[in-house]
């Protein structure tokens, strides 16, 4: 190991971290309405894919060594139009989906809240509640963290551009903050947004940014 690579930053942590690069999905007919937008697979609209190409644009100049991305069809298209920049392939990662908001899928909030108001209410409060026929923030935060954990793994020392969904990017923040569960109701992420965290070998984590939107002008 190197002198550099086995100085401490000033958190006390040693050795080089695996930094993701977490981007958020370009906008989809469903984030148009603001409504719940899950398992559903609808592709990005025609400014969904022009935030693509600004964020690969941006990122065109980066180092990135591998791109994670979510199955759906909107991340998958958000993560391409970076790939081709870099000349990387797209590896996809069943543990960064959206989550599966069941019945609710495709109403919005106000709608969800008239259609099961107690049930909603709960929801917005514990982690472990889920909607009907769909998974709960909990269930969510456990495949999350476990492919986080594939990904550093797999990449020590490397940049990933993880291309994932609002509620999976809120708690892999979450994870590296190592905060609770309120992060979730409380942050706001844009759609095509960056955010950045690092992971080192040592078990330490930071984040480094959130929600820049700077290359969306």
């Amino acid at each position: 190991m190197s002198a550099g690579a086995s100085r401490a930053n000033w958190q006390g942590q040693r050795g080089a971290p695996t930094r993701l690069i977490l981007l958020r999905h370009g906008q989809t007919a469903l984030s148009v309405d603001r409504r719940y937008s899950g398992r559903g697979n609808p592709e990005l609209t025609e400014l969904g894919s022009q935030q693509a190409a600004a964020a690969a644009k941006r990122l065109g100049t980066w180092t990135i060594d591998a791109v994670v991305s979510s199955p759906l069809e909107r991340a998958q298209s958000t993560a391409r139009a970076v790939a081709v920049e870099h000349g990387l392939p797209v590896i996809l990662s069943e543990g960064i989906i959206e989550t599966d908001f069941g019945d609710w899928e495709g109403l919005t909030f106000a709608e969800a809240a008239e259609r099961d108001p107690q049930l909603h209410r709960e929801w917005l409060g514990n982690t472990e509640i889920a909607p009907p026929s769909g998974e709960s923030f909990y269930a969510v935060e456990q495949r999350v963290v476990a492919a986080r954990e594939e990904i550093v793994d797999t990449h020590p020392g490397q940049t990933v551009l993880v291309v994932s969904h609002v509620t999976p990017i809120k708690t892999l923040l979450r994870d590296a903050m190592r905060v609770g569960p309120e992060l979730l109701y409380h942050l706001h992420l844009d759609l095509a947004s960056l955010s950045i965290v690092e992971y080192f070998p040592d078990g330490g984590s930071v984040v480094r940014c959130v929600n820049d939107t700077a290359h969306l002008g």
